[in-house]
């Protein structure tokens, strides 16, 4: 994973962690109301404990095993580089970044992805063909940062 990618884990485990605590308070108080069977807020606090702490676990999991990784300048498309291609006569950029890391919305794509796996290694000028639902798509190489 890449170091801000890594950051982000560890910006939103620390979150999840100071939220903790309000919700086992949530809990307690609607625990203190009496009959548990119906009482809705108990339920739905007890709910979103068990969810909060399996997030935790996750991220921490992940924190934990993560390994950071840069691809060093090599002119070839690499683990965390930002690439410029051409396709369809625009240019967009994406970033190859891990699995964790990926939002195609924000044009960060896994180097597990079908475009991510062939943009690897690539170097300016190189084109790709990727299969995409709507047919085959071809994407030149234009920049690699």
């Amino acid at each position: 994973m890449t170091k801000a990618g890594f950051d982000r884990l560890q910006t939103e485990l620390s979150s999840l962690n100071a939220k903790r605590p309000l919700v086992v308070e949530r809990l307690s108080v609607a625990r203190s109301m009496g009959d548990l069977s119906e009482n809705n807020d108990y339920q739905t606090a007890k709910e979103e404990l068990a969810f909060l702490d399996g997030q935790i676990e996750e991220l921490e999991s992940l924190v934990q095993n993560a390994k950071i990784t840069v691809s060093p300048a090599s002119g070839e498309v690499g683990f965390g580089h930002s690439v410029t291609v051409k396709v369809n006569g625009s240019q967009t950029v994406f970033q190859i970044v891990g699995e964790w890391e990926a939002n195609p919305a924000q044009k960060r794509i896994s180097h597990a992805s079908p475009l991510g796996q062939s943009l690897m290694g690539k170097k300016v000028g190189d084109q790709v063909e990727v299969e995409a639902p709507a047919g085959k798509i071809l994407y030149t190489v234009v920049d690699i940062a």
